[in-house]
């Protein structure tokens, strides 16, 4: 999975962030608050998106309602598998990652270990 574009990212970002199905109108009214963007661009990208596997879309009358095919989450753990996958030295990888994260994080880490221990012992 590669990561997204500019305009991919920012149109998920909103998708996510919402929780809810939105047309492409909708995304590009929001985008519009912080910069001048084409309807066609983001209908366009959104597309693309779609043909990607990222969203799922129905009409409803003329247009196209987009709802993302993951979480933000679910697709953040894919970038960092690959991240994983691509290095030979898994173990060094994840060394130098632990090296880099705050206290809370390497909190939230072990907790979510400690999940996915239970998850597999049941």
């Amino acid at each position: 999975m590669r990561r997204l574009g500019e305009l991919e990212a920012e149109i998920m970002d909103r998708l996510w962030s919402w929780g809810r199905p939105a047309t492409a109108r909708e995304v590009r009214t929001d985008i519009n608050k912080q910069r001048p963007i084409a309807y066609t661009t983001v209908k366009t990208v959104a597309d693309i998106l779609h043909g990607k596997g990222m969203l799922t879309r129905h009409k409803e009358g003329r247009a196209w309602v987009y709802t993302p095919t993951r979480t933000r989450q679910q697709y953040t753990a894919a970038l960092m598998h690959e991240a994983l996958g691509s290095n030979p030295d898994t173990t060094g990888t994840l060394v130098s990652f632990l090296e880099q994260i705050t206290p809370e994080e390497a909190q939230a880490l072990r907790s979510a270990l400690r999940r996915a221990d239970r998850r597999s012992e049941a």
